[in-house]
């Protein structure tokens, strides 16, 4: 059984409120899926993680704005994938992943990683480190919201 808290530093990192630099807000959150009964038929419900377990499911969620006069271009928005959290391959489009840390990125068919023997293999969704979206531009004004799941190691 995992705490939530422990994912709060990292999540926090990549997406506490904050303001850039060409006044882009962002907020981040994360909700964990599950199924409950509502009305006597069986639901997907997404709710704030209190305890997860191996296996959970999580959608992880930036939202951002910008509150500046005049477009921005080329933003820039990475979150790290916390190391207790596999991705499922799903997020908004234009997702591109490192395997590194965070030091380089291409979508995830471009990228390789090496087995436990050293051999190269194709990486898959759950190699995954960071996650990054570039988007052109962001009108005065407009925000949108960009997402990610991954199931609970």
């Amino acid at each position: 059984m995992i705490r939530f808290f422990l994912f709060a530093p990292i999540a926090l990192a990549a997406a506490a409120p904050a303001l850039a630099a060409d006044q882009v807000a962002l907020q981040s959150n994360v909700r964990v899926e599950r199924t409950e009964m509502v009305d006597g038929r069986q639901q997907v419900v997404l709710k704030a993680p209190g305890t997860v377990v191996p296996g959970d499911k999580l959608l992880f969620q930036t939202s951002y704005k910008n509150a500046a006069a005049t477009p921005a271009t080329r933003f820039v928005v990475t979150n790290p994938v916390p190391a207790a959290v596999a991705w499922t391959g799903e997020g908004t489009a234009g997702v591109e992943a490192s395997v590194d840390g965070g030091r380089s990125f291409a979508p995830l068919p471009a990228l390789k990683v090496k087995d436990s023997d050293g051999t190269p293999r194709a990486a898959g969704p759950a190699d995954a480190t960071h996650l990054r979206w570039t988007l052109a531009s962001i009108a005065a004004g407009a925000g949108g919201q960009l997402s990610y799941r991954g199931v609970v190691r």
